[in-house]
């Protein structure tokens, strides 16, 4: 259907709104009725042809076979649908044989409900459609409605009719369907103030995508396929790539059979997919409602190719409890199994950040790629995503973990940037991701980058956000890039700007890098005081509710039952600050024990001050070392949070000072070997990770600054001792790497990879630029003066 066939198709379809549901429904409502009877419609007339033999089939089975059920295969067989309608009513029937009576009217629209197959109930219940029919019949406006949608004006079915004037009427098709509920639904919504939920793809790009897929194994595609989406929406992409491969004036031409499968979880777009899959003789039992993160649907499925758009930016945080149990992932699709950085295999998270769940559905398809060893093809997935999926989550993070999975397997193909504001809900930059586990052996550990942002053309009117859209040529333009897999420069225009297409080639390990830790040594001087030690006497997630108890009511505190006694205006002044306690936190607060806990500690520093004095030093270990000694020989038992307290509350760090000592230790020539064949360097490189030695022989390690920590990100390509050498040593001598932490990370950056500089403009083209603009300003003064330009400089 062209542009112009589809704004008049919705702008008909909202004039019923309109012309009809004004006075009925709020606005923002009329999509209820709406978008049902569309589908209803669909249906309908499709039936139409065949109504007659369907009802002899039910006359055969109830009158000669006496049965008490009917047979469903006969009645498909029948109606030449997968779905038929037993009453003796059609829309057409309905509207022309009313009267003004609107009870009669419902009885019958009900008793043509009930006739429809188990199918079409299920699209029925889904939309609610018989609660809208009673409200509409209650509100006299069920008749009017009907007559709209009957209407030899308006064309529903996927073939071409025309008017009673003549006009053509183009059939809808699938995606056409889609294209008309996601207008009907931005208009909707956009009388609502609302945004529009769902978006759906639009056909030029649903149209690269299949090309995509199927272009480069064109000659050996399966002789049985099956398709799947996992966020199908109202099954565009599966129909279109159905098209696509079975078309006998295309490229393809594929004679094998094609199964569709697809999940989505609105009730409206299911409704309508499940009727298109009806309507192209499709098998509706494979298209499944509800959420495909929650439940695993096809669990035992494996399937050829795969086409998604899925939503991006939008919260999975109703499906977590499906997925995982605390930090625990419990959902095999979300999990992988990845080797850390010394070579041990450990089974990772694959789950992103809750409040994007996009990368969940590229992980649903991996889990579902068909072998190469039930498909010499193996299985091709397609499937849009925002920038977020190229670069969001650090090493070790589930993004991360889910990229490197897929590069690692060698999985990721290509991706592809498109045009900004190509979607009608969304102005943002977008991807075609494509992965296949049956890469051919000149693509094998490499992957395509295909920059497309600046191939469009401009729409003369926006639909939505969308305000430009492929053209065919762009789209031959995009799939001869991807074919040739080749590198592209992109081309510049007269004015030296970037124009065209361009292609990089990059090895898979080109995305990847460690994340290393570098610490530096802790510097830290003490000194015992009063003043340090009193913040002991109070917990630091309490610290200021404690002191106000403390400030009030003194030594009281530590009597039993006074704080349980006080709970009720401690609670009324906390609220009064803004202080908001969670229950555990209100329990502690005014826990007796928990405060003498504390006030044993503060004695404990005080006991500690006496023995050792309030001498400053500049050596903390030791410091440490004559505390460890007090606690010794008094017998003190501290716990070692508890003895931490006392001494970060009496020490700070300081550039001037020592540095802080963690371990001293003699290693022989065996531990040294050990050590430096774990570590992939020389006995003399051991001060690079962190050990030092000592005139006497020993090991010196230091405690690293939490705060001065930093972490460098090292290319897989390069050595994480390299780096550090040239990059990090040279600027802070005495940091060290912490290799325990290493972890490994994939990004990947368009912006990196594509952004060419353009220099400045030289002085003398700038200063033309001045001229001239001062020049037309003098003309626009004296245009406005009534002044000549040449009289203006005299004036200057």
């Amino acid at each position: 259907m062209n542009l112009a066939a589809h704004n008049k198709l919705v702008s008909f379809i909202w004039s019923i709104a309109d012309d009809c549901l004004r006075d009925v429904y709020v606005r923002g409502k009329y999509r209820d009725v709406i978008l049902p009877m569309v589908v209803l419609r669909r249906l309908d007339t499709l039936l139409e042809p065949t109504k007659e033999a369907v009802l002899e089939e039910v006359e055969f089975q109830r009158g000669e076979m006496h049965s008490v059920e009917l047979d469903n295969e006969p009645l498909k067989s029948a109606s030449g649908y997968v779905f038929y309608n037993t009453s003796k009513w059609t829309l057409q029937k309905l509207q022309s044989t009313a009267t003004n009576n609107q009870q009669i009217l419902l009885a019958n629209v009900e008793e043509y409900l009930g006739g429809f197959s188990d199918n079409v109930k299920e699209i029925v219940e889904r939309f609610k459609l018989r609660d809208q029919m009673r409200h509409m019949a209650s509100k006299d406006v069920l008749l009017d409605v009907l007559e709209k949608f009957v209407s030899p004006k308006i064309n529903l079915t996927p073939y071409d009719r025309e008017d009673p004037d003549g006009n053509q009427l183009p059939g809808l098709s699938n995606l056409g369907m889609g294209y008309v509920f996601e207008e009907l639904i931005r208009k909707f919504n956009e009388e609502n103030n609302e945004e529009a939920g769902e978006h759906f793809t639009p056909r030029e790009v649903i149209h690269l995508m299949t090309h995509l897929i199927f272009d480069s194994i064109k000659d050996r595609l399966p002789p049985v396929m099956t398709i799947y989406d996992p966020a199908c929406g109202s099954g565009g992409m599966l129909t279109e790539s159905q098209n696509y491969i079975t078309d006998v004036e295309g490229a393809i031409r594929a004679t094998g059979d094609v199964y569709l499968y697809g999940k989505e979880i609105n009730d409206e777009t299911y409704a309508i997919c499940k009727s298109d899959m009806m309507i192209k003789g499709n098998n509706p039992e494979n298209i499944k409602v509800g959420s495909t993160l929650s439940t695993d649907e096809f669990a035992g499925s494996r399937f050829d190719f795969m086409l998604s758009n899925p939503p991006y930016g939008k919260s999975w945080n109703s499906e977590l409890k499906y997925i995982k149990d605390g930090n625990d992932v419990i959902d095999p699709r979300f999990k992988v199994d990845l080797t850390d950085y010394w070579g041990t295999k450990e089974t990772k998270d694959a789950t992103p950040r809750s409040s994007d769940g996009q990368l969940l559905f590229l992980m649903e398809m991996v889990g579902k790629m068909k072998s190469t060893k039930d498909s010499a093809v193996g299985a091709r997935i397609a499937s849009v995503h925002n920038g977020s999926s190229l670069f969001t989550g650090d090493a070790g993070s589930g993004e991360s973990n889910i990229r490197r999975h897929i590069i690692e397997n060698d999985m990721l193909d290509t991706i592809i940037q498109l045009p900004n504001n190509l979607f009608y809900n969304t102005g943002i930059t977008t991807y075609i991701w494509l992965l296949t586990n049956a890469k051919p052996a000149d693509r094998q550990g490499r992957v395509q980058l295909i920059d497309a942002n600046l191939l469009y053309r401009k729409l003369r009117k926006n639909l939505g956000d969308k305000n430009c859209e492929f053209a065919p040529e762009h789209i031959e333009a995009i799939t001869t890039a991807y074919l040739a897999f080749q590198p592209v420069e992109r081309a510049l225009d007269a004015n030296d700007d970037p124009t065209g297409i361009a292609v990089r080639i990059f090895d898979n390990t080109d995305f990847g890098y460690h994340k290393v830790t570098i610490e530096r040594p802790d510097r830290r001087r003490a000194q015992f005081s009063a003043e340090r030690l009193a913040p002991l006497r109070f917990d630091k997630t309490l610290l200021e509710p404690m002191e106000h108890l403390w400030e009030t009511h003194g030594e009281a505190v530590y009597e039993a039952g006074f704080l349980k006694a006080q709970a009720k205006p401690i609670m009324v002044w906390c609220e009064e600050q803004g202080i908001t306690l969670n229950a555990k936190a209100r329990a502690k607060l005014i826990d007796t024990a928990n405060w003498k806990r504390l006030r044993a500690l503060l004695n404990h520093g005080n006991a500690l001050m006496q023995a050792i004095g309030t001498e400053e030093t500049a050596d903390y270990s030791a410091f440490c070392d004559r505390v460890n000694k007090v606690l010794k020989a008094r017998k003190i038992k501290l716990s070692a949070t508890e003895k931490n307290a006392i001494l970060n509350a009496v020490s700070w760090y300081a550039e001037d000072a020592e540095k802080v000592i963690a371990k001293r230790a003699k290693m022989t020539e065996q531990d040294l070997d050990e050590l430096t064949a774990h570590l992939s360097c020389e006995v003399g490189d051991l001060a690079d990770f962190g050990y030092y030695r000592q005139a006497d022989g020993s090991w010196l390690t230091y405690a690293p600054n939490t705060d001065l920590r930093d972490a460098e990100s090292v290319p897989l390509k390069d050595s994480i001792h390299r780096y550090f050498r040239a990059e990090v040593k040279p600027h802070v001598e005495e940091a060290w790497i912490n290799l325990d932490t290493v972890k490994i990370g994939y990004e990947i950056s368009f912006n990196k990879y594509f952004y060419r500089h353009k220099p400045l403009r030289g002085l003398d083209k700038v200063t033309a630029d001045i001229l001239a603009l001062e020049q037309q300003a003098d003309g626009l003064i004296s245009d406005i003066l009534g002044v000549p330009v040449a009289a203006l400089s005299e004036v200057e």
